[in-house]
Formats: structure tokens, C-alpha cells, sequence
């Protein structure tokens, strides 16, 4: 229990480290204060242009791909030899996400969670990213709607597990597959839950579309 407590609170305060709000400090700004109030990689192209917001997609993805691969390896604390090691890497990924959405750092008021939950699903089980961002792709091309987009994504990874394991794709270890299933469920709702927002807005008729990246036509 030693080791799943220290390296699940690492994991938390790596993804506390936010990196809108670590830039805006050195820029003397506050993200959470323009824009849709949040501190992620969409509000920060809106408000700040594309450099700022791919410096914070990157340190975004990269916390979340230690989180989840890096931390659970460390050699400190012993590990525990009766944690298995795949629900290690899933406490720690989650850890990394809560952390970016409440950060201790930043009064727990952080982002949504995207990049980060996709920087902690790559260290998890790259393989799985790729269907993943087709899925976010081609619902923003066909939507418009980044948040739709984000959480219909989420909702892929849990159902590409399913079909990857109907055609019988193999894993290193046997205990791989239930413990990213349950982090894939979790996350699907756990995303739905940061987007509430947004899905009150699309009901309301008042979300904003990111009319640069759709297919043409839409309204």
C-alpha cells in the first residue's frame, strides 16, 4: 500500500503541473481568466494562438505519459511484490489526470483532462491511441464540436479494448486487459463528467464549433 500511496500522489502532483497555467505564469497571465475559463490546450488556441497552445498540448501529453509509464517504474519505494504492476499503472494514470483537472498547485482549478488522459493511455497502451484520435478527428470534421469530440474519443479507447479483444490481440501480461478496461470505463465517464458544460451548451444550441477544422458546409 506504501508504494501505490507515494507514486499515485507523484503521479498527482506531476499532473498538477498544468501547462497553461506554469507558461501563463512566466507570460503574467492567468488562462483560467479568458476565454472559456479553462486551463487546456483548446481555450489556450483560442485565446493565446497556435506556438502557446502547442507548448501546452506538449506538456500536457508528456505529464501524462510519465504518469502513467515513468512513475509506476521507479525503483523507490521496494515495490510491493502483492500490487500487481498493471493496476499500478492505472492508479498512477488516473492520478496524473485528477491532477491536471484539480490541481494543488493552481487552487484545483485546472482543465479538462484530454491531453493528459491521452499522454497516460499512450504510456499505458500506445496501441490504443490510435484509434482514439481517428475517432476525435473525424467527429470534429464531421461536428465541428471539439468537447463532442473529446468524449466520443474517450468512449472509443473502452470499445476498441472490446473488438481488440474479439480478435484475439495479445497482451504482455494476462492482467493488462481488465485493468485498462476499467481505467477506459472510467475514463469515458470521468470525461463526460469535465464536458457537462459543454454538453449543456450543445443541448442549449450554444456551443462553439471549431469551423476551421470541419468539412465544409456545416453550419
Amino acid at each position: 500500500m506504501l508504494e501505490l500511496g507515494l507514486k499515485s500522489l507523484l503521479a498527482y502532483l506531476l499532473g498538477s503541473v498544468a501547462g497553461a497555467l506554469v507558461l501563463g505564469q512566466f507570460g503574467g497571465f492567468d488562462i483560467r481568466a479568458e476565454g472559456s475559463g479553462n486551463a487546456g490546450a483548446t481555450n489556450a488556441l483560442r485565446t493565446r494562438g497556435a506556438p502557446f497552445a502547442a507548448a501546452v498540448l506538449l506538456i500536457d501529453l508528456a505529464k501524462g505519459w510519465i504518469g502513467a509509464a515513468l512513475v509506476p517504474a521507479l525503483g523507490w519505494p521496494a515495490p510491493d511484490p502483492a500490487l500487481p504492476r498493471e493496476w499500478l499503472a492505472v492508479a498512477c494514470a488516473a492520478a496524473v489526470v485528477l491532477g491536471h483537472v484539480w490541481p494543488v498547485w493552481y487552487g484545483f482549478r485546472g482543465g479538462k483532462g484530454a491531453a493528459t488522459l491521452l499522454g497516460a493511455l499512450a504510456g499505458l497502451c500506445a496501441l490504443y491511441v490510435v484509434p482514439v484520435l481517428v475517432v476525435w478527428l473525424a467527429a470534429l470534421y464531421l461536428t465541428g464540436y471539439v468537447g463532442l469530440s473529446t468524449m466520443l474519443a474517450a468512449a472509443s479507447f473502452p470499445l476498441a479494448l472490446g473488438l481488440g479483444w474479439a480478435l484475439g490481440v495479445s497482451y504482455p501480461r494476462a492482467a493488462l486487459l481488465p485493468a485498462l478496461a476499467s481505467f477506459g470505463v472510467a475514463a469515458t465517464l470521468f470525461t463526460a463528467y469535465t464536458h457537462r458544460a459543454n454538453i449543456s451548451r450543445m443541448l442549449a444550441g450554444r456551443e462553439h464549433r471549431a469551423r476551421r477544422f470541419v468539412r465544409p458546409g456545416l453550419r
